[in-house]
């Protein structure tokens, strides 16, 4: 322990241990219980010895803060200077306060001495336990004056009001880039600086903190501790959660700065205003395409890797991308969660019901830029500018031949690899095409939808139906030829009748 030269130092800590035996002695006295209230003598007491504090008080010349005693000012003080005299010996981070090691401490020897008497949950402070009873208790005392959403922790509404004041304040000196939180930035440098010091066991992955290795090891043990409180599901991730309840809410708290659009994340948001400003920042490393989401660019370049790092658990097909894969395994589970809010249909993506729903309202937000011409969804847009620019990006891997439609491209592969991969349910027939498969199966069904409107005769194939139009073609065509050879007899009569008339009179 620090020895104490000055004497005016040591008279203040005197009198500080006595101000606070004294406190203690009403207290014992008057048995004053933690949460009771203290009788009117004890009370008397305490306010008279905590006017005796105020008399005393110590100003900042920094900031104006006012605090009882000297050594509290010196404290206060490396709040401005940055001094920071207590230093782990573990790590060596340091701290302007002893109390702050000694809780830091914790980290390293794995105590936690408050325990949560609701879930048996241990903390390292006390503080941290007191803002997880709020867990249970569902208190929120901090609430936004903005759009009136409460918080647990004052710390969390300071987070959540940068999203309405649009603040960051804190920024990268290696890159520029500007974070809204310091401890974004500070995970973000990281990156930079290549520190990667939490390591998994499991799979030898490398972290560059605590909380990420923590989140990563849940996909070994399978442990989902966070609950939705309208259904069932569970989540390895509180924002997960958060996120996945907003679907029953239907909260968006996310509005667009340039329209009247809203988001239920955060990042939805930024990625959309992207489109306004026409910010592409993510270029792919094989190619000059670039992207407006990190996302979006991962996704991207899976094409030129191949990599396909999610497998199905009922068929082992694999995916480049997540929502491929939880979209295909709907078609395992027929699960299908998204109901047509004009029809009774639903679907199994979110984007099958919007695409859907555009049949209803006859939307087509997407306009060509050279022809004017709209339509209902991005990708058929993508499809048809490619008539005017004349793109096939889908090559052949065996012949030269190349493609504007990835499906196009698969259908032409299985030529060269003779994969039919359409089998039909009532015979061992494949079929390279599922088009092909449906034609087929009308055989075994009896189906025949396409009807002749002229004399209601149906068939199984369009092709069959063309054919059998070409007979009333045929019988038009002949009907026509008749009429008009009927009409000239009747008009050779005619003329045969007045030439024997005019002979008749002329002999």
């Amino acid at each position: 322990m620090k020895h104490t030269e000055d004497p005016e130092e040591q008279r203040d800590l005197m009198e500080e241990d006595e101000e606070s035996e004294e406190l203690s002695e009403v207290e014992e006295e008057h048995h004053v219980k933690p949460g009771e209230k203290p009788s009117s003598r004890s009370k008397t007491k305490q306010t008279s010895l905590k006017k005796r504090r105020a008399k005393k008080a110590f100003t900042c010349t920094q900031c104006g803060k006012s605090l009882p005693y000297k050594k509290h000012l010196e404290i206060h003080m490396r709040v401005h200077t940055g001094e920071k005299p207590y230093a782990c010996d573990q790590c060596g981070k340091s701290f302007s306060e002893k109390r702050s090691l000694d809780i830091h401490m914790r980290i390293h020897t794995g105590e936690k001495p408050f325990t949560c008497d609701q879930c048996g949950k241990s903390f390292s402070g006390k503080q941290t336990l007191k803002f997880h009873a709020r867990v249970h208790t569902g208190e929120k005392p901090f609430t936004c004056d903005q759009c009136g959403r409460s918080f647990t922790t004052k710390a969390h509404l300071g987070r959540h009001m940068t999203i309405h004041t649009g603040e960051k304040l804190h920024v990268c000196d290696q890159c520029g880039k500007s974070f809204s939180q310091f401890s974004s930035l500070h995970a973000h440098q990281k990156i930079h600086i290549g520190v990667r010091a939490y390591m998994c066991f499991e799979c030898e992955k490398t972290f560059i903190s605590e909380v990420h290795l923590k989140r990563h090891q849940r996909i070994h043990t399978g442990e989902k501790p966070y609950m939705c409180s309208h259904c069932d599901k569970r989540f390895s991730r509180s924002e997960c959660l958060k996120q996945h309840e907003r679907i029953h809410t239907g909260e968006k708290p996310y509005k667009c700065s340039h329209c009247d659009k809203r988001f239920s994340q955060s990042a939805n948001l930024i990625s959309h205003e992207r489109i306004h400003i026409g910010e592409k920042p993510y270029k792919c490393s094989h190619c000059d395409k670039r992207f407006s989401g990190t996302a979006n660019l991962k996704s991207h370049e899976r094409i030129h890797t191949g990599e396909k790092p999610y497998m199905c658990s009922h068929c082992d097909k694999r995916f480049s991308r997540s929502q491929c894969l939880k979209q295909h395994e709907r078609i395992h589970t027929g699960e299908k969660p998204y109901k047509c809010s004009h029809c009774d249909k639903r679907f199994s993506g979110s984007e099958y019901l919007k695409t859907h729903e555009r049949t209803h309202t006859g939307e087509k937000p997407y306009m060509c830029s050279h022809c004017d011409k709209r339509f209902s969804q991005p990708s058929h847009l993508k499809t048809h500018e490619r008539i005017h620019s004349g793109e096939k990006p889908y090559k052949c891997s065996h012949c030269d031949k190349r493609f504007s439609l990835s499906a196009n491209l698969k259908q032409h592969e299985r030529i060269h690899t003779g994969e039919k991969p359409f089998k039909c349910p009532h015979c061992d027939k494949r079929f390279s095409l599922s088009a092909n498969l449906k034609q087929h199966e009308r055989i075994h069904t009896g189906e025949k939808p396409f009807k002749c409107d002229q004399c209601g005769r149906s068939f199984t194939f369009k092709s069959n139906l063309k054919v059998h139009m070409r007979v009333h073609a045929v019988e038009k065509k002949t009907h026509t030829k008749n009429n008009h050879g009927r009409t000239a007899g009747r008009r050779e009569r005619r003329e045969r009748q007045r030439s024997r008339s005019r002979q008749n009179e002329t002999s």
